[in-house]
């Protein structure tokens, strides 16, 4: 009686956990910050320390969630620059094909030269969703690399649970 009874605890847990599983998803999103973003405004504490609030619209490819393929998408970030290094945080809000929503909150560092961004990379983490996408959890990171026309395009890997 207790063999069984523990095989089915197991069996229990084991089907919970398999439940609550996280889904593995990847992609590409390519970026471009929108023209009419401010300046970085100069630190005067030393040379080349800015801060500036950025803003880019991004386009996603092979990326999705609950079955719901991103499209595209909003970064809005705060941004320290030190030399040839730069600090972001912020949050992306992507819009799926369906119309439904995921905010995610970012935070990363980059390299920079002549004053414009080089890589970038950093962690993300889900703080709400809309839709189908209500209750999204989840997290990932981020890598990025410059294009020649100014865009950045980024890998983008993380893990997701829906209730």
């Amino acid at each position: 009686m207790k063999t069984r009874f523990g095989s089915l605890l197991f069996l229990g847990v084991l089907v919970a956990v398999s439940l609550s599983a996280a889904t593995k998803t990847a992609g590409t999103a390519t970026c471009k910050t929108d023209p009419a973003s401010p300046p970085p405004v100069a630190v005067s504490d030393q040379a080349n320390h800015a801060l500036a609030v950025g803003k880019a619209e991004c386009t996603w490819t092979g990326f999705s969630v609950g079955g719901q393929a991103y499209k595209d998408g909003i970064s809005t970030s705060l941004n320290e620059i030190s030399g040839d290094t730069s600090s972001a945080t912020g949050y992306h809000v992507a819009t799926t094909t369906t119309g439904d929503t995921a905010t995610a909150k970012f935070q990363g560092k980059g390299m920079m030269k002549d004053g414009k961004n080089v890589s970038d990379g950093g962690t993300w983490s889900f703080t709400s969703g809309t839709g189908k996408l209500k209750g999204i959890k989840g997290k990932g990171t981020y890598k990025g690399t410059a294009n020649a026309d100014g865009s950045m395009t980024y890998k983008v890997d993380g893990e997701y649970s829906l209730p």
